[in-house]
């Protein structure tokens, strides 16, 4: 019978120093702590997030590609690519195995409204339900 911390992956993710934000990895935190499959996210550096995540709910290769579409610059040294391409081969093999469906999802969508739940904006209405549907 296996365990859940069998599923659990710790990762790194390094992010380009070169980018006009300073400060990617916890801007990345703020995108990604409420995504389902993560367990935890920190930063190591403000160029180094470390995250735990679910493999049978979210893969490194989804993650990575949500933060490329949040506009993140993520690093491109050559230890990076290896160990980003050696991750996604293994953990999509693993997934295989799960039976998981193994085409990318976009979980861009679902960072945004995320994040638009948990940030404060004037587009609430705090008016209780039976005085929104008065006519």
């Amino acid at each position: 019978m296996a365990t859940h911390l069998e599923y659990t992956k710790i990762r790194e993710i390094g992010f380009d120093a070169l980018h006009p934000d300073p400060n990617q990895a916890q801007a990345a935190l703020t995108w990604l702590v409420d995504l389902p499959g993560i367990h935890t996210c920190q930063t190591a550096s403000p160029l180094l997030l470390i995250i735990q995540y679910d493999i049978r709910q979210i893969c490194l290769e989804e993650i990575e590609d949500t933060l490329r579409e949040l506009g993140l610059h993520l690093d491109n040294g050559l230890l990076s690519k290896l160990k980003r391409a050696l991750y996604h081969y293994s953990e999509n093999n693993e997934r295989i195995n799960l039976d998981r469906n193994t085409t990318t999802k976009d979980f861009t969508r679902e960072v945004f409204i995320s994040r638009y739940l948990h940030r404060q904006h004037g587009c609430r209405d705090h008016r209780p339900k039976h005085w929104r549907d008065y006519r």
